[in-house]
């Protein structure tokens, strides 16, 4: 709050000071959701990246070669944009609660990016497995969804925290689509799949079923409305390659099933990638609707409580002019004006605190997630086990114990202490 320290505090100095704060984390959170727009559309294109070197790949080099280099120009475009944004997010986000977190994820994204020129060297000259690649491609990706992980967790206002939630579960849920697609695609290319791809698909499918679930819980009406529409269309094909894929282990079909899957799995992603862009409108429409809101509410309800002797030094607060006013008396708040005074910070009060309870609705959603891969986390380091095993056990915990899955999870947290290591493992 910018006050001229001549001048004793007035409960209107405060209250104008809480709603310019408001107004400034709106303003932050509105850069953040289009952050989260360009991070959007630079998976979506990664994605297409991997999987056009996964053809590419399992086909010795006789597929897609010619698609390469536009892949890969989508990709810079996309990085450039990325990039853009961060230059201006950095200082303006600093204030934010758990900037420091989403900072971190930031460079860690940024860092892993700088593997692809190396990356697609290797792709050129076959130097590289089609495993090895998608390794490289996931952690690329993983890192960018953590980042708009971090920024769902980092914002404080309850509409744009749902549809960041929203938003993430679905582009989690796409990328968990996408890396079906590769490992469907290596597998009819080479017309095998062993018993480790059926598990690893079983759990992709797993997978994208919970994440369109939480979008469903979050989502606004016309991005699920959406998503219904494209669920409900006509995708046979589609489930019987997928049943395909996760059941036979030796293929007869001597037909090119690994372009048409790819050409099926691909479409559904594209569709995918609307359902996305529906999200990011939504959150922004969401963030731009509240700061409107907030100022609106700054011109009309709260420039009155100026102080007469200090408007200059508060100019910074004043939306409108201010006219005729009657003499101030003690804390600057005109009588005629002092029962409104306290009318507008109880209903300041009550507003936050609506916000407030919201907000940790919202949050417990990313706090079970949090949970759930700390606990996965911990069965990684201390058994040795993959991440896919890790939320198998976890997973069947929770069935033979009848609990929750968070349950499971915060029970393992709690004596995360005296779990074996890998090397006691028997």
């Amino acid at each position: 709050m910018s006050r001229n320290s001549a001048f004793p505090p007035s409960a209107g100095d405060f209250l104008l000071a809480s709603k310019r704060c408001e107004i400034t984390v709106l303003q932050q959170l509105l850069q953040m959701g289009q952050l989260v727009g360009r991070v959007s559309q630079l998976i979506h294109v990664l994605q297409r990246e991997r999987g056009t070197v996964n053809i590419y790949l399992c086909s010795q080099g006789a597929l897609f070669g010619e698609r390469l280099p536009g892949r890969t120009q989508d990709v810079e475009q996309a990085e450039l944009a990325v990039q853009r944004q961060l230059a201006q997010l950095d200082a303006a986000t600093a204030p934010l609660a758990s900037a420091s977190r989403l900072f971190s994820r930031i460079a860690c994204a940024l860092h892993n990016l700088t593997a692809l020129p190396a990356l697609r060297r290797q792709v050129q000259q076959q130097q590289v497995s089609q495993p090895a690649a998608m390794d490289t491609f996931n952690n690329i990706i993983h890192s960018l969804l953590a980042l708009v992980f971090e920024a769902a967790d980092a914002c404080v206002e309850p509409a744009m925290t749902r549809a960041l939630i929203a938003m993430f579960s679905f582009m989690q849920g796409k990328e968990l689509a996408g890396q079906e697609r590769a490992i469907g695609a290596a597998g009819f290319a080479a017309m095998h799949f062993s018993e480790a791809s059926h598990q690893q698909l079983l759990m992709l499918i797993e997978g994208q079923e919970r994440c369109f679930q939480t979008f469903s819980e979050f989502a606004d009406e016309q991005s699920l409305a959406q998503w219904r529409r494209i669920q409900q269309q006509d995708d046979r094909e589609f489930e019987r390659l997928r049943r395909i894929a996760c059941t036979q282990l030796q293929l007869s079909d001597r037909a090119d099933t690994s372009l048409r899957w790819f050409e099926i799995t691909s479409a559904r992603i594209d569709l995918m990638k609307q359902i996305e862009d529906r999200l990011e409108e939504a959150l922004m429409a969401s963030c731009r609707h509240s700061l409107a809101e907030a100022q609106r509410s700054l011109a009309l309800d709260y420039v009155d409580y100026v102080p007469q002797q200090a408007r200059e030094s508060y100019a910074v607060f004043v939306a409108t002019p201010l006219g005729a006013a009657s003499p101030l008396m003690g804390d600057g708040i005109n009588p005629r004006l002092g029962r409104s005074m306290m009318e507008l910070i109880q209903q300041q009060s009550q507003r936050l605190q609506v916000l407030s309870e919201e907000l940790a609705t919202a949050r417990a959603t990313l706090h079970e997630r949090k949970q759930i891969e700390r606990a996965k986390g911990l069965l990684i380091r201390h058994r040795g086990l993959t991440e896919e095993d890790a939320h198998r056990l976890l997973l069947k915990m929770a069935m033979n114990q009848n609990k929750r899955l968070i349950d499971i999870a915060n029970a393992m947290l709690a004596v995360a202490d005296i779990l074996p290591s890998t090397g006691n493992t028997p």
